[in-house]
This record gives structure tokens, sequence and C-alpha cells, in this order.
């Protein structure tokens, strides 16, 4: 990261409609003349956003740009906050079908204490496929087991894990049982092994869940003068959750899934965060009186029932934001789903095209991922003080025919080649058969 260029001492100076706090106020970068969308406030024509470090410096229709500091004219073009996806494998895997580029999983049912910050791939090739559509912070977490390990909130720039991370441990994972019986031609199992199997699995959930807090309450008297314990990094990884310092991301989708999580959520006071949520809005009016987010893996997403509409998977976001529920859309933690994490604005898109506000829509995958989160302070809208993770595009980015040009990540102008701009590009100029030279325009063989 470069040095500032220009310093300016101020206390409290008011430019245009914002208000710069702070006892010098640094500009490397200046964005002029865009239309800017703070997402959080009104949306600014012909406005200026000065980028100091890896902060937001200044936002405002009548900034003075300083002399001597970088200046990129962005008129006629759209300026946005980075979009997050809120739950993803992505630096977990690379190519399901090579072991070696796998680190989704770890052996056993409960794996409390596994990271998934320490296993990040900065190198992933999928990192600058998702960044070039604006996706710039994702969650990542792995999914192994019941109980799965905590999670990491990290930009999709820096050398390594600890250059990238944001926020670590972002939450404990809990991918709640099936409760209904499958029927698919694959499945072996009969209705009664089901059965069987699901209820070991909650009987094991309840009691790791019970020997954790024993394990705390034995540790705080040992803290206190009692007998010596030993360490169990299981349990001490879940003490964050049952104090309430973390919330416990839980998995769910079906009806009853999500009915018995709500009960054991309450049983065990933990504080949740329901990922999946397909059958959320049956519960909605529970789900925002108990002040419960909804992070929603799918809205492209196919009826699950033969007597849903069509629609089932499309309105769910509306029917959420209707009722007052807390929610954002991202694309899921499936392996699957790592390399198609550049289609998050598309998941809100559809939304928006069955009832979800635009505004609400565009909230849904910058400002509202980042308050369920814990990073609303720092990340989801163009508001002095926070991370500079920008982006510049031609249009609106939940349209499919926008493009987005240039990208910022925590101050720093981004390349936005990756492995489908340089195969695009080999491809594009490959030689002719008649051994002319190479054309902006694919010949058809």
């Amino acid at each position: 990261m470069s040095a500032p260029k220009f310093k300016a001492t101020a206390v409290c100076l008011v430019v245009g409609t914002v208000v710069l706090w702070g006892s010098l106020v640094f500009a490397d970068t200046a964005l002029i003349g865009g239309t800017v969308h703070t997402v959080s406030g009104e949306t600014l024509d012909g406005a200026t956003v000065l980028i100091s470090g890896d902060k937001i410096a200044a936002v405002g229709t009548d900034v003075q740009i300083p002399s001597g500091i970088e200046q990129v004219d962005v008129s006629g073009l759209h300026v946005y906050p980075g979009m997050i996806a809120a739950n993803t494998a992505l630096g977990l895997i690379e190519i399901g079908s090579v072991k070696g580029t796998r680190d989704l999983q770890e052996t056993g049912n409960l794996n409390p204490n596994a990271r998934a910050v320490v296993a990040l791939n900065a190198d992933s090739e999928l990192i600058p496929v998702t960044r070039a559509n604006g996706v710039l912070t994702v969650l990542s977490a792995t999914s192994g087991g019941v109980l799965s390990g905590t999670s990491v909130i990290w930009n999709l720039e820096g050398w390594n894990w600890e250059d990238m991370t944001v926020l670590e441990p972002a939450g404990m994972h809990l991918r709640w049982p099936s409760m209904t019986f499958a029927h698919s031609w694959w499945n072996e199992k009969s209705e009664e092994e089901q059965k069987k199997e699901r209820e070991e699995g909650l009987k094991e959930l309840k009691k790791a869940f019970d020997d954790a807090r024993a394990y705390m309450k034995a540790h705080e008297a040992m803290d206190a003068g009692g007998h010596h314990h030993d360490i169990d990094v299981r349990w001490e990884a879940m003490i964050p959750a049952l104090t309430r310092e973390i919330p416990v991301f839980v998995h769910a989708d079906e009806y009853q899934q999500i009915e018995a999580a709500l009960e054991f959520a309450n049983e065990q006071e933990i504080r949740i965060i329901l990922v999946g949520g397909r059958d959320a809005w049956r519960f909605a009016d529970q789900l925002a009186a108990e002040n419960i987010p909804v992070i929603l893996e799918s809205v492209l997403d196919m009826p699950r029932r033969s007597w849903e509409p069509y629609d089932a998977a499309f309105t769910v976001p509306l029917k959420l934001s209707e009722a007052g529920v807390q929610f954002c859309i991202s694309m899921g933690g499936s392996s699957f789903r790592a390399s198609n994490v550049r289609n998050l604005p598309y998941q809100a898109s559809m939304a928006a095209a069955y009832g979800l506000p635009k505004d609400e829509a565009l909230k849904s995958v910058t400002l509202y991922p980042a308050e369920i989160l814990g990073v609303g302070d720092r990340l989801g809208s163009i508001e002095v003080g926070k991370d500079a993770n920008l982006m510049v595009t031609d249009g609106d980015p939940l349209e499919i025919r926008s493009n987005v040009l240039k990208v910022w990540i925590a101050g720093q102008e981004i390349d936005l080649g990756s492995r489908h701009t340089r195969l695009y590009e080999k491809y594009r100029n490959r030689p002719r058969r008649d051994g002319s030279e190479t054309s902006l325009t694919p010949a058809r063989d």
C-alpha cells in the first residue's frame, strides 16, 4: 500500500454533504464525477469519493480535490460498495475431482475446533473470477459433520490468509440433521435406519453442548482457584458460542429442521443466524420477534415439493422483508457453488423481479450481509470511515448486462484479469486456418 500523498488538518470538516472526522484527513485517490450509490443513504450524482489508505475519507457532491493525488474520472459511471457473499466455500476448494484441492471437511461428526481461516488458499483461481463481478468480501466455512467449526470473513485480495482476514472467528457452524425421510433412488437406508441415525445425531449434538458447558464451568472454577482441568480444544472452541460472543450459524432449510433448530437455540440460550432458510418465511413472525437473521442460500431454485408454485424460492426474500426479518442473500456453501459465487448479484435480481424492492435487493448483497455478519461498521456501504471496498460499473450491478470496470479492495485498485479473461484473449486471437492475422472477432470454424 502506498503512503498517503495528501494531508490536511481538520477537526470536523464539512464537504458538500459529507463530514470528515479526525485530526488528519488523508486522501490517496479521488473517484470523480460518478453516480455514487451509498446504499445506506442517498444516491449522489456527479459525486466524488476520496480514498485515504484503506478507508473512505470523504463522499460528496462538492468535495474539494487536493492537488497531487491520483484522480480517476468516473463520469457517466456508477460507484457501488463491494458485494458480500455471506456463506461460501471459496478458498477451501479448487477442483472438486482433485482430492488435494479439497479442504472443506474434517473427519468425524463433531469438529468445533476446525478453523476455516488457516485452510484458505489465497492463490485460488476462483478468487479473481469472483471479484471481477464485484463480489469483494466473502464468508467461508467448512462443512463436515454436525458441528463443522468456525468460519472467516475475508477480502478477496492479499498475500495470505493473515492479510485477507476481516473477522475470525465469524461464528460456529451447526448443520442440522434432516428431519424428513429420503426416498431417492440412490438412498439405500430404510426409514427406520434414517430415523435411528437422526436421533443419534441429535443426541450427540445435545451432549456436545452439555459437555462444552460443563467444561466451561469447570475452567471458570479452575481460574478461581479450583482443581486443574486439561485443555480440550473442541470444547474450548465452543466457549465463545456458549457465551454469545459469536453467533452459531444453523444450517437448516426444511420446516421441521427450522422448527427443531429454533427450539434448540432457545433451550441452549445461544445467538443464532439461520442459514439456508428455504422455509424460513413460514416462521417469519417468530424470526422477527426474536431478532434471528436469515442468510438465504439460493433464490434461483426449483420448487422442492410437488404442490409448491414455480416461484416458491423467488418470493422468499419478499416475504421475509414484509415480515420485518433481517435477511441477506448468498450463493450457498457447497463445493459446487464455490465457482459460482460471482453470480451473487443475479440471485438478488431475481428476488427484485418477484417483488422485493430494488433498493432492498441491492442491500441484500451489500449492507445487510455486513450487518448480519457483524462487520457493518466496516463494510456494506459508502460512508466516511468505512473500508474502501468499492466497484465502478457501467450500469446496475444486478443487471447481467452491466460490467464491473474497476475495483478497489482496502483502498488498493485490483487487476480484474482472471483465468476467464486470459482464456478469452487466448482463443479470441487464435491462429486462423487461412494463415491470416488474428482478428478481434472470432472466426467460425
